[in-house]
C-alpha cells in the first residue's frame, strides 16, 4: 500500500489538453468579436448606402470628405478627418461623433438610421457652405435690408501759409544779441564785485 502522504499523479492530465482548451476558448471569444464587427460593419454599410446620393452630390473639387467605412476592431463610417459614425455598445445605436480641440462631441445619436442620415447630410451641407463663403470672402449682413453708410475719407489738415523768412532772421539775431549782453553783464559783475562793494562803502556818509 502507498503512504497516505504520497501525492497521486493523474497520468491522464497533460499540458497539451489544457492548451487545446484555452485555444478553443479564445476561438469562441474571437467568433463573438468577429460577429460584433461584422454586425457593426453591416449597419454602417446600410447607412453609407442611404447617404450615397448625398455623397454623389458633393462637388468634385472638395477633397476634405472621406465617405468610407474603415475596417478594424470597431468599424467607422468616416465623413471627414474629424467626424465619423460608429455603432454603440448595443449594436443598434448610430453615434455621429466629431473630434474638436476640447474633446469628442456627439452630433447625433439614435437607433433610427434616417435621423442620423439627416444629421450627416446637414453637416456636409454646412461644410460646403463654409468653404464657399471662405472662397468668396463675403460676409452676410447681420440685419436684412440694412446697408452700411459710406464714410468719406478724412480731409488732410489745413496748412498755414509759409511766413516770411526775413523777419524770423532779424528776430533771431536780436535774441542772440540780448543773450550775449546778459552773459557779458553777469561776467562783469562777478569780476568787479569787490570794486563795486568798495565803491558803495566809500559813497556812504
Amino acid at each position: 500500500m502507498k503512504d497516505a502522504g504520497e501525492k497521486i499523479i493523474d497520468p491522464s492530465r497533460k499540458l497539451s489538453d489544457a492548451i487545446r482548451d484555452v485555444k478553443n476558448a479564445f476561438a469562441d471569444r474571437d467568433d463573438v468579436v468577429v460577429d460584433m464587427r461584422e454586425a457593426h460593419r453591416m449597419r454602417l454599410d446600410l447607412l453609407a448606402a442611404e447617404l450615397a446620393p448625398v455623397f454623389a452630390d458633393v462637388p468634385a473639387d472638395m477633397d476634405s470628405f472621406d465617405f468610407v467605412v474603415s475596417s478594424g476592431l470597431q468599424p467607422r463610417l468616416w465623413i471627414d478627418a474629424v467626424s465619423h459614425v460608429a455603432m454603440g455598445r448595443d449594436r443598434r445605436t448610430y453615434r455621429f461623433l466629431k473630434d474638436t480641440r476640447i474633446g469628442r462631441v456627439v452630433l447625433a445619436e439614435s437607433s433610427e438610421m434616417k435621423l442620423v442620415a439627416d444629421s450627416v447630410t446637414r453637416y456636409v451641407a454646412e461644410r460646403i457652405v463654409e468653404r464657399q463663403r471662405m472662397m468668396e470672402g463675403g460676409v452676410e449682413v447681420a440685419v436684412p435690408g440694412m446697408k452700411r453708410h459710406v464714410v468719406p475719407e478724412a480731409e488732410p489738415p489745413l496748412r498755414s501759409p509759409p511766413r516770411s523768412k526775413g523777419w524770423s532772421t532779424v528776430l533771431s539775431g536780436l535774441g542772440l544779441i540780448a543773450a550775449g549782453a546778459l552773459v557779458g553783464l553777469a561776467v562783469s559783475i562777478v569780476l568787479f564785485w569787490d570794486r563795486i562793494v568798495a565803491l558803495g562803502l566809500s559813497l556812504r556818509p
